[in-house]
């Protein structure tokens, strides 16, 4: 750990990028998300679209049937992470933009959120 300062700092610009791009987005299509200070992991509450009808198990299958991107539900971390799901920043950025589009485009066929326009 000595002589890694460098890739540390690498790293660290890497997932800092990835967590604004993600957390940006997010914001961007109508899903209020705080961005993480030091972690590679997103929590963010189930939208309130959602709250009602879906719990975090059920909303996680909805994002992986619907918009086919992977969390975690909240409540597998406990009681108190019910109504939250959790994401890994663990892809690219190219990646991260394309879960996001998917995203973007679940919650417009349910009427949900702000749906971003592609440029033709």
């Amino acid at each position: 750990m000595r002589h890694c300062g460098d890739d540390v700092e690498k790293n660290r610009l890497i997932y800092q990028k990835r967590r604004d791009i993600f957390v940006g987005g997010l914001n961007k299509i109508g899903w209020p998300v705080e961005p993480p200070l030091g972690t590679i992991f997103v929590w963010a509450r189930i939208p309130e679209q959602y709250r009602g009808e879906m719990d975090s198990r059920a909303f996680a299958q909805f994002m992986l049937e619907k918009a086919q991107v992977a969390c975690s539900p909240g409540v597998g971390f406990g009681s108190f992470g019910e109504g939250w799901v959790r994401f890994a920043l663990v892809e690219n950025e190219k990646r991260l933009r394309q879960a996001l589009s998917n995203i973007s485009n679940a919650f417009a066929v349910r009427g949900v959120g702000s749906r971003r326009r592609k440029k033709k």
